[in-house]
């Protein structure tokens, strides 16, 4: 756990900033201050993995697991553009989440803005029918491309494929984080383990 002690608070007036970065994708969610207690809330929450302060003690990144929008428009992101992304797949995740959102916001009609012209998105998130079978069309044309191997064919399905696996994944409440977690997670190396009783390990069979 960080040392509190070793932040300067009194450099900027009592607070520190925090940059906070998705700790699955490494994409920056936001820039907040915060003060040796707590920091500034817009609703959501976001579950910190870890902390470290930079050279000067009057910064922090937060490694974090968000749940929600990290920005108060409603956005996954406080930043825009795909350098604030980490990838292109996240940048994909960020838009589906954003429109998720929106979604949510005028279902229950307290976005207090002008409401966004439905899009494709939106249709696939509120249409369980269409979300599935276009899924289904998706995989099958995937793997038509690469039954006859066509490279650009299939390249291009599985970019579609990964979008509405994505709205999918959404829908059902899950984000690319929760697969990037359980990617890690099977991409470390299991631990061999092997019990050996207390009369030391068993005799080698001799071959015959």
């Amino acid at each position: 756990m960080l040392d509190l002690s070793g932040l300067d608070f009194d450099k900027g007036g009592g607070v520190v900033t925090v940059v906070t970065q998705d700790a699955a994708s490494g994409m920056v969610l936001m820039v907040a201050q915060a003060d040796r207690d707590k920091g500034s809330t817009n609703g959501n929450t976001q579950k910190v993995v870890s902390l470290a302060c930079d050279c000067d003690g009057d910064v922090l990144l937060a490694r974090v697991v968000p749940n929600g929008p990290a920005c108060h428009t409603g956005s996954f992101s406080c930043f825009v553009g795909p350098e604030a992304m980490g990838d292109a797949i996240s940048a994909l995740d960020a838009t589906i989440a954003g429109r998720a959102m929106h979604a949510e916001l005028d279902r229950a009609g307290a976005s207090g803005e002008a409401t966004l012209p439905e899009s494709y998105t939106a249709q696939l998130l509120e249409d369980r029918n269409l979300r599935l079978r276009k899924l289904g069309e998706e995989a099958a044309e995937l793997i038509a491309a690469c039954a006859d191997g066509d490279l650009r064919r299939a390249t291009e399905e599985v970019a579609d494929l990964l979008y509405h696996a994505l709205v999918a994944l959404r829908a059902a409440g899950g984000s690319l984080s929760d697969v990037q977690r359980v990617l890690a997670r099977r991409a470390t190396p299991a631990v061999a383990t092997r019990t050996i009783s207390k009369d030391g390990p068993p005799p080698k069979e001799r071959k015959k």
